[in-house]
């Protein structure tokens, strides 16, 4: 559900608006009511809203004046406006604050449907879009860790992955088992093994200075996670090749 606050100065509009129209039906909750515009900016500071059905004629703070305030600090709130018909050309202003309708009083039941029904579809894409958006970063995040970590294998750590994404050890150790499904220690010892076994299978090198150059100063402890890794010693693997 999304959620509307519902402004207005006159109490039998507002509490009518609030608890005689089928909101739910629509995809919508009534959070909370106001009846100025002081009260309107109070709760969008501490409360999510989605959408804000306010008057344009409201004392202490108009609705043109919650609407300038709202565009002023890009909230991501939709406002439309209630107005009466000499506020036309007033609502009509009101557009360059991104207003996105206004409904004329006294409002009708089929009229105050068909604009929230937009809204709703408008929310609804901009949900998806949202997303895709996050899920792009995601990926993006994630492909310069392990790229990272394929070019840094030797002194690759979470230290360093955090630092080139910018976010704390903590968080991207859990990230990136959110998003891969493995930790992030057992996929840089993939990668060390891995190239390990390059090393085996193209160069001959020792395998003490293919434990050095993958990272490892004990060539004991690479044997055995080569071992582990693939069920065979390093010498073993070289000589099946």
């Amino acid at each position: 559900m999304y959620k509307l606050l519902i402004a207005d100065d006159e109490y039998e509009i507002r509490n009518g608006l609030s608890n005689y129209f089928p909101w739910g039906d629509v995809g919508f909750t009534v959070v909370s009511q106001a009846d100025n515009g002081n009260q309107v900016m109070a709760y969008t500071e501490s409360h999510e809203v989605d959408v804000l059905l306010c008057d344009i004629r409201m004392p202490i703070m108009t609705g043109i004046d919650v609407a300038r305030e709202l565009y002023l600090k890009k909230s991501p709130i939709k406002v439309i406006f209630l107005s009466g018909y000499k506020d036309f050309e007033f609502a009509q202003q009101a557009l360059i604050y991104g207003v996105k309708n206004y409904i004329v009083k006294p409002t009708k039941y089929d009229e105050l449907m068909n604009v929230f029904l937009s809204i709703k579809e408008e929310l609804n894409q901009e949900k998806k879009q949202d997303t895709a958006q996050e899920g792009a970063i995601s990926d993006k995040v994630i492909s310069v860790i392990k790229n990272y970590v394929k070019e840094r294998y030797r002194d690759a750590s979470l230290e360093g992955a955090a630092d080139l994404v910018h976010m704390s050890p903590y968080y991207i150790s859990k990230y990136f088992k959110q998003k891969t499904g493995e930790n992030f220690l057992d996929y840089v010892i993939s990668v060390k093994m891995e190239k390990a076994a390059q090393f085996l299978k193209e160069i001959d090198y020792k395998t003490y200075e293919i434990s050095e150059m993958i990272g490892y100063s004990n060539p004991k402890n690479f044997t055995r996670t080569f071992k582990k890794y693939f069920g065979k010693s390093p010498r073993d693997f070289r000589n099946a090749e």
